[in-house]
């Protein structure tokens, strides 16, 4: 079969045309990938949600029998709201070796990449099959990649190795931290605020459990962490907070959301154990002594694993010998990464683009980063050949 040929800035800006944005649906974009890869003979699967808003695409190119290499990467990109843009960030536009858009650098130059190599690699007699999957909701906590993953192995192969192709400048990272996200909701007592001994103030509680969140800040500031990180230990911040209804009421509410930045190999168990036995120990008594009925429960609202390779392993040294490199690097934003990784598909970050310029108003990817991608690709197809 021989279907449309676009190179992959034709593709790029097509791609960016679709508005993916996390909070709207993705189907459209998946049905022209899914379309433009069938009419090259490239069978797809999609993974639905529940609603059909949205969609994984998996799809495999060479023999159905031995496991692959997948690129992987995602469909959604951030708002533009309340970005001020020098063109409609809908619709690409070049100045200079340089191609504006969101979504552009994150990620859907990879993904136009994989789509222009996608014929090439089906020409190829490949020994080893080149696997495509792409994901949605990344930006908002690798959400849309899971229910894809749960089926590798079993209606879906399981990848030999991935390559997530999130923005490094074609670097590649072996390790990154991950974002785990906490949601504490603090019930006390409302009271009128001139009988405050009659109430139990969530807001003054709140505080107490701030405290002890900015010790175990410092407490991972001061552990010996790993230089390649910038900063180079885990971090910790309170992000949210939310309580009260009037300036006389004794707030009968408060809500505290904080996140962890974790490096590879943090306890993140023991952290969240330590909390909640700082709450029972040093807030409920004295909240219960008044009103029984006090709380104070966390609840872990998102978590994307750290990502730490093998530096000596196949996935590592196959993208260094792709890349043309000899070092590998550590970023600390996330990607999907660990979560392949720990559903055993060794994996490793490498792709198009500068970090620096995601989410950012005039969005851009230098035209050169995507020859060097399509480059990349190509050696790829020659090893899975040879």
């Amino acid at each position: 079969m021989h279907g449309p040929t676009y190179s992959t800035k034709e593709l790029l800006a097509r791609l960016v045309a679709f508005d993916t944005t996390s909070h709207k649906s993705n189907i459209e974009i998946q049905r022209f990938i899914e379309d433009y890869l069938v009419q090259h003979g490239i069978s797809c699967t999609l993974v639905p949600t529940d609603d059909g808003e949205k969609a994984s695409l998996f799809a495999t190119i060479g023999p159905q029998d031995v496991p692959g290499v997948a690129l992987s990467g995602h469909t959604d990109v951030v708002p533009v709201t309340g970005q001020v843009w020098d063109s409609d960030p809908f619709n690409m536009t070049e100045r200079d070796g340089r191609l504006y858009g969101r979504g552009t650098a994150d990620m859907k130059g990879f993904l136009a990449c994989v789509l222009a190599a996608a014929p090439q690699f089906k020409s190829r007699n490949l020994k080893v099959p080149i696997h495509i999957a792409f994901s949605y909701d990344e930006e908002i906590g690798c959400v849309g990649v899971r229910p894809m993953i749960a089926r590798l192995g079993k209606s879906l192969p399981r990848p030999r190795m991935v390559l997530v192709g999130e923005p490094t400048s074609m670097a590649v990272v072996d390790a990154h931290k991950g974002p785990v996200r906490w949601q504490i909701t603090i019930s006390g007592r409302a009271a009128h605020s001139s009988m405050a001994p009659l109430g139990v103030n969530t807001i003054h509680y709140a505080g107490t459990i701030i405290e002890e969140l900015k010790r175990i800040e410092s407490e991972l500031k001061a552990e010996t962490g790993d230089n390649r990180f910038d900063p180079p230990y885990a971090t910790l911040q309170i992000t949210q907070i939310s309580g009260g209804t009037a300036s006389n009421i004794i707030p009968v509410t408060c809500t505290l959301g904080f996140e962890i930045r974790a490096t590879p190999g943090l306890d993140i168990a023991s952290i969240e154990e330590r909390l909640n036995r700082f709450t029972q120990t040093q807030c409920l008594p004295a909240m219960r002594a008044v009103a029984p009925e006090a709380d104070i429960s966390i609840h872990q609202s998102n978590r994307v694993p750290p990502f730490g390779a093998d530096r000596n392993s196949e996935v590592v040294m196959l993208a260094l010998k792709l890349a043309q490199q000899n070092d590998t690097h550590a970023v600390s934003y996330a990607t999907e990464a660990g979560l392949f990784q720990d559903a055993g598909a060794p994996s490793v970050v490498c792709g198009p683009g500068d970090i620096a310029q995601a989410h950012t108003a005039n969005e851009w990817i230098a035209e050169k980063e995507l020859v060097r991608c399509s480059d990349f690709l190509m050696r790829l197809a020659d090893w899975a050949s040879a």
